[in-house]
């Protein structure tokens, strides 16, 4: 309990203490000495965007490649397998960026000569913007701003049981291969069975890589599942896609209702859909479903609530920035960060699906759509206006506010 003396005896006292604190000022040292040890653990484990360079090239299918980084001047983070790294591009006069789920394991970061990898799967017919200009144009030196680690896409020992069914599609089978090269080395501690859809095993991703895993460690398994009218089958190949019953049948438990299996999902939007309609199908409980951020629908306009009349409608937005405003186009068909980064205008993107609010703005004026399976909003930001930009497609004129880069 503070005790008062009086009037005059506590004002004197106050006065005594800003001179002591005056001539501390007057004696301290020009240097700043304070250390703040939460701030560097935070700066360590997300630091600022860094360069990388390209250390390594490998295909690891007919349209896939491995890239594998070092970076330039400063050690690496440290990440979980199933993290993501998002990678900045220029591309003509696009500044944009796209996440890319690590494909090596955490392990391989550690020391002298850390590294990661990602692997990008070339798109058809005019899709995988970023990917294709990876693919074709990456070489071995080549430098890249990425920052890293985000996501939630990984094994959790307080919420997660210690057997694992992970559900892949395609390019979904990277951050499997980081968990699985993470168990293997004995720096992960749960069994890991592998369900993975593809068309033929000439679609399948790091299929030589994910057999020599699964040779050496008794703790992987990998089931292939070949949707393909034509594709051949070994002996150890399912026929058809991966349904409710072959998930049953390879759930450590056959009540997965009941069950203690946690399910991890990655993959196309599509299998996404389909896979959460089979695990409701079983009843598996929600708390033990785990899916990677997905992005959103490349055709908006067939996402329920879209007003279809609007489709192919051009519109003007004034950005904001400070004391500076610009009027860019933007097309009701595409998201509202497309049309920002088409115009050279700088925002911060990470996950691209509207979930981590990296790309979080203001709106001032307009009408928007935002996608319901998307709409990760805090509930303060519907109410004052805030939007993903990832995510958020214009559906009139509008006026944004965003952070100066």
């Amino acid at each position: 309990m503070t005790k008062i003396k009086g009037l005059i005896e506590d004002i004197s006292g106050a006065i005594r203490v800003t001179k002591k604190r005056e001539e501390a000022f007057k004696n301290a040292k020009d240097e700043n000495l304070y250390v703040d040890p939460i701030n560097q653990v935070a700066r360590a484990l997300h630091p600022s965007p860094f360069l990388v360079k390209v250390i390594k090239i490998e295909d690891v299918s007919i349209t896939s490649r491995m890239f594998t980084f070092q970076a330039v001047n400063n050690p690496l983070p440290i990440f979980q397998a199933g993290n993501y790294v998002s990678i900045r591009v220029k591309i003509g006069n696009t500044v944009t960026s796209r996440p890319y789920s690590i494909s090596s394991a955490p392990y391989e970061a550690r020391g002298e000569n850390g590294f990661f990898s990602i692997t990008v799967r070339r798109g058809e017919d005019g899709t995988g913007f970023v990917s294709n200009y990876l693919y074709d144009h990456l070489k071995i030196q080549d430098t890249l701003e990425v920052e890293m680690p985000f996501g939630h896409f990984y094994f959790e020992s307080l919420r997660d049981s210690k057997d694992i069914v992970g559900i892949a599609g395609g390019s979904g089978i990277t951050p499997f291969y980081s968990m699985a090269k993470e168990i293997a080395h004995g720096t992960l501690d749960y069994n890991l069975t592998i369900l993975y859809g593809s068309l033929s095993h000439l679609d399948i991703i790091l299929e030589k890589e994910l057999d020599e895993i699964e040779r050496k460690c008794e703790r992987i398994k990998v089931i292939h599942v070949l949707s393909g009218e034509n594709a051949k089958l070994n002996p150890q190949d399912l026929k058809g896609y991966i349904s409710r019953d072959i998930i049953k049948k390879y759930s450590i438990d056959q009540d997965p209702k009941n069950g203690k299996t946690t399910y991890f999902i990655c993959g196309p939007l599509p299998m996404y859909k389909y896979i959460k309609g089979e695990l409701d199908s079983l009843n598996v409980p929600k708390r033990r479903i785990r899916m990677e951020v997905f992005g959103t629908d490349k055709d908006v306009s067939k996402i329920e609530g879209f007003p279809i009349e609007v489709k192919n409608e051009q519109y003007k937005i004034t950005v904001v920035r400070g004391i500076k405003e610009d009027v860019i186009d933007a097309y009701a068909n595409e998201p509202i960060i497309v049309a920002l980064e088409r115009h050279g205008i700088l925002i911060r993107s990470l996950c691209r699906s509207g979930e981590c609010g990296a790309c979080r703005c203001k709106v001032l004026e307009g009408e928007f759509f935002i996608p319901k399976d998307v709409d990760y909003r805090r509930l303060a930001d519907k109410r004052f206006n805030y939007i993903h930009t990832c995510s958020c497609y214009p559906l009139s004129d509008m006026k944004i506010k965003i952070t100066i880069l």
